[in-house]
C-alpha cells in the first residue's frame, strides 16, 4: 500500500487534501496503515460510511476506517481547523495548479490547492480549498484575496468546514458572524426538516451562487430563489449538513450582502402546503388579505421579505406551484 494506491480508492470524492502512509523508519516499507485528508468534513464523514468494511481495491483485505486524532506537535490551528479556507466564484476553467500558484505566490506556506469538480460530469462545481501551514497566512488571505480575480472572475473566501467536535461551533470568519446560541440556531423541532431559508439576499445572487458556500457542507437537493423576494431556499439530502450550514453561514456575505438563516419549512409536511398559488406573478387578494403566492396572509403593509423571514415560509409545491426562477 502506498499514497498512489490510497489516492485512487477515494479520487472519485474529488476532495482529497493530502495521503499520507506511514513507514518504517529503518525499512522503508509500509506498516500498514495511513492519513487520508479531505478538505470538508462531509467528504470525510461519507467515506466513512461508505467504505468503512469493504474490500480494498485488488486484496481481500476490507477498509477499516476511523476518525485521526493528532497528537500535541501536530500544527493545527487554536479551533481545531485545518487551516483551509474556502474558495467559491471560481471561473470554470481554474484548474487547481492555477488556484494553487494565486495564493503560493502571496503566502509562501500554501500547500494544497484543491477545485472540486463534480465525479459524473468532470465539470467544476465552481468551488475549491486552500489549505495554509501558516494560522497567520490563513487570516490575512480570508481578507486580502477575497475579490481578487483567478481567470475572469473575482473569488469569494470564507472559512473551511472545521473537523467535527463536540457539538455545532459558529466560526467567526472575516466576514462577521453570530454566535451558536441566537435564534437561527435553534431546533426548528422538525427532525426531518432540512431546509434553510435565506433572508437578506443581494438581489443580484444566482441559483448558483447561493448553491456554492451551502454545498462545502453536504449534498443538497435544490436551491430555490422567488423572483423579487429578496430570500432563498437551501434543501439539503442530510438534517446534520443542514444543521452545520446554518450554524457556519449564518451572517456571512452572500453577494454583497450579509445574510440572515433560519429554518424554512419543510415541503414534505403536507399541512404547511398551499391549495393555491399565484401563477401570474403578483399578491393574490382573499376576502381583503394579502397573500404571496406561500399560503400564509402577509401582515400589513406588503414586505415579502419581511414576511418570509419571520416565518420561514416555502415554495408552494403542488397542483398550482409558485413560479421561481
Amino acid at each position: 500500500m502506498d499514497e498512489n494506491y490510497l489516492h485512487t480508492c477515494f479520487a472519485s470524492t474529488g476532495e482529497i487534501a493530502s495521503i499520507k502512509v506511514i513507514r518504517n523508519k529503518q525499512t522503508g516499507l509500509s506498516e500498514g496503515y495511513g492519513f487520508v485528508e479531505f478538505f470538508s468534513h462531509a467528504t470525510a464523514e461519507k467515506v466513512l460510511q461508505n467504505y468503512s468494511g469493504i474490500l480494498m481495491p485488488n486484496t481481500e483485505q476490507p477498509f477499516r476506517l476511523n476518525w485521526a486524532t493528532f497528537s500535541t506537535g501536530d500544527k493545527r490551528s487554536d479551533n481545531g481547523s485545518d487551516l483551509s479556507i474556502f474558495v467559491g466564484d471560481l471561473a470554470a476553467d481554474v484548474t487547481d495548479s492555477l488556484l494553487h500558484e494565486t495564493f503560493a505566490s502571496k503566502y509562501p506556506s500554501v500547500k494544497a490547492a484543491k477545485v472540486v469538480f463534480d465525479v459524473n460530469t468532470g465539470r467544476s462545481k465552481g468551488y475549491g480549498f486552500v489549505r495554509f501551514g501558516d494560522d497567520n497566512e490563513r487570516t490575512q488571505a480570508m481578507t486580502e484575496m477575497n475579490g481578487v480575480y483567478c481567470s475572469s472572475r473575482p473569488m469569494r473566501i470564507g472559512a473551511a468546514t472545521p473537523r467535527k467536535s463536540s457539538g455545532y461551533q459558529q466560526q467567526h470568519s472575516s466576514q462577521g458572524g453570530y454566535s451558536s446560541n441566537g435564534p437561527s440556531a435553534q431546533s426548528d423541532g422538525d427532525s426531518t426538516n432540512t431546509t434553510i431559508f435565506v433572508g437578506g439576499l443581494d438581489p443580484n445572487v444566482s441559483d448558483e451562487d447561493l448553491r456554492q458556500p451551502f454545498s462545502q457542507y453536504g449534498e443538497i437537493v435544490s436551491v430555490k430563489i422567488p423572483t423579487g423576494k429578496g430570500c432563498g431556499f437551501v434543501q439539503f439530502a442530510n438534517r446534520n449538513n443542514a444543521e452545520e450550514a446554518l450554524q457556519k453561514l449564518n451572517g456571512t456575505t452572500i453577494g454583497k450582502q450579509t445574510v440572515r438563516l433560519s429554518w424554512g419549512r419543510n415541503p414534505a409536511n403536507k399541512q404547511f402546503r398551499a391549495d393555491f398559488g399565484n401563477q401570474w406573478g403578483g399578491p393574490v387578494y382573499y376576502g381583503g388579505q394579502t397573500y404571496d403566492g406561500y399560503g400564509y396572509p402577509l401582515p400589513p403593509p406588503y414586505n415579502p421579505t419581511i414576511y418570509a423571514a419571520a416565518y420561514g415560509a416555502y415554495p408552494v409545491y403542488g397542483s398550482h406551484q409558485q413560479q421561481v426562477s
